[in-house]
């Protein structure tokens, strides 16, 4: 029968407690949130909404083609310019996602006979990117600058060092000056992913790149998603203005693909501007992730210290995890849970995401229902 394998990976998943479900949510959720990635809260900024709708309103729901021939707008380009300029970069190139950006950051400076040393922990965005790529992939340690070098020491070519900034799962950061240093003494690229550390790390959320000195090197590429701190959708590529006309010309993911939606180019170009008017907002994300930290350390629950705005708690195990999560809900709380695959060390985890315009009386809340319902 076609496709009869997929009942047989299903009772798998059913088996392992592994099985994932949507759950649609209303407008006006009662649920206190700490699962999304909307970490400035400018999701529903007034601005941020203003912006969306000024666009759709002057361009349309969408941008009609690819960027090539009728999707890139005045709009894409005022986004663009800004963005680079904020981060501290020549040049900027909008994709429709964050996912896009690294498929195409990644594919498109990995030449034939180039090396792509990859850290274990990546996201699955950067590791699809590796496996598209035409070079050939080094896996290495995670966030150890040493196992980098010693990667490019085995290579005479291209080569490529590809790291998120701050890590999706645990919320550490990575040694991104190491990392920098160990390219540099081969001669490689370093492309980093930024997009949990755009509008949290740096002076006022310019980024981890920009905090760490590496803003608008010529031998560093950065990609950002529009999605969490920005609170739009969409992703771009951050870097010196000859790699941002390659991957114009060579990124599949930029070349074949409908622009970014008008809307979601004018709520992220708003969010910047805004970004800059505020920059205490980053500062007061990492307050509350630091905050969370500690009255969760207080209370007795293992959790990790960030580097940013990711806050995660160890789960006994996927069920007791995913029945965690479950109860967490009922009593109010919305909060991330990630379990095997999405975690490749086995560690299961709530994932939570500290918001700048959380109350503290949000965060007691959040802290005792955590740890009221923990396994």
């Amino acid at each position: 029968m076609a496709f009869g394998w997929i009942d047989e990976q299903a009772a798998a998943r059913r088996r392992a407690g592994l099985v994932r479900t949507l759950r649609p949510r209303p407008a006006d959720s009662p649920l206190l949130d700490l699962a999304s990635n909307d970490y400035l809260g400018l999701a529903r900024h007034p601005e941020v909404v203003a912006g969306a709708e000024g666009a759709a309103r002057t361009w349309g729901a969408g941008a009609t083609g690819s960027r090539l021939v009728t999707g890139t707008t005045e709009l894409h380009t005022a986004l663009e310019r800004e963005l680079a300029d904020f981060c501290g970069f020549e040049a900027a190139l909008v994709f429709s996602s964050g996912y896009a950006a690294n498929l195409a950051a990644v594919t498109a400076l990995a030449p034939h006979g180039s090396l792509i040393v990859s850290d274990a922990g990546n996201h699955a965005s950067l590791i699809d990117g590796c496996r598209l790529a035409r070079g050939t992939t080094q896996v290495v340690a995670h966030a150890y600058p040493d196992a980098v070098r010693k990667a490019l020491g085995t290579h005479d070519g291209p080569a490529l060092a590809v790291s998120d900034t701050v890590f999706s799962v645990d919320g550490d950061a990575a040694p991104l000056a190491g990392l920098a240093e160990a390219c540099r003494e081969h001669g490689a690229g370093l492309v980093v992913d930024d997009a949990h550390g755009l509008g949290v790390l740096g002076a006022g959320g310019r980024g981890a790149p920009h905090a760490a000195g590496l803003a608008g090197a010529d031998d560093v590429v950065v990609t950002v998603t529009l999605s969490k701190s920005l609170g739009s959708q969409g992703g771009a590529v951050l870097g010196p203005a000859r790699v941002v006309e390659h991957l114009v010309n060579a990124a599949r993911t930029f070349i074949f693909d409908t622009g970014l939606a008008p809307a979601a180019a004018g709520a992220a170009l708003a969010a910047v501007r805004l970004l800059g008017r505020e920059p205490e907002r980053a500062a007061r994300a990492r307050a509350v992730a630091t905050g969370l930290h500690a009255r969760l350390t207080a209370a007795g629950l293992e959790a990790v210290r960030p580097d940013a705005a990711v806050v995660s708690v160890r789960a006994p195990s996927p069920e007791e995890a995913v029945r965690w999560a479950a109860d967490c809900r009922a009593a109010g709380l919305f909060v991330g849970c990630f379990r095997p695959p999405s975690v490749p060390d086995g560690i299961s985890r709530l994932r939570l995401t500290a918001r700048a315009d959380l109350t503290e009386e949000q965060i007691e809340r959040a802290v005792q229902v955590i740890g009221g319902t923990r396994p």
